[in-house]
């Protein structure tokens, strides 16, 4: 469900970590990156949206200035960038620690 939405909202450059066995807030982490504030922001309102019309109660933090939107859904956690924020904060870096992360195609359906 995350992962269409992304798709259809044309995130880019969108990765799965998958965290099961390195942390306990959740299960995967999914980073994308949107154009500008207002993709990002837009990106954002839709994968809320999607979760909640699932039945997922998402925290959301970030949505004032849409430089980075953060989206915890329990076992999912989404991160929404504009590029240049998503560059320095480097999260792919710091969670995939020698695993490669997987591009769009696969894990979360939904929760």
């Amino acid at each position: 469900m995350v992962l269409h939405r992304l798709d259809d909202m044309k995130a880019e450059d969108t990765l799965t970590i998958d965290l099961k066995d390195k942390s306990s807030i959740g299960d995967y982490m999914v980073v994308a990156s949107g154009r500008s504030h207002r993709h990002v922001g837009s990106v954002a309102d839709r994968v809320v949206e999607d979760l909640r019309k699932a039945g997922v109660r998402a925290h959301v933090e970030g949505m004032p200035h849409c430089d980075w939107v953060l989206i915890d859904a329990g076992d999912v956690i989404v991160h929404v960038f504009r590029p240049e924020v998503r560059d320095f904060y480097n999260l792919e870096k710091m969670w995939m620690s020698g695993r490669r992360a997987r591009h769009a195609s696969s894990v979360v359906g939904s929760r």
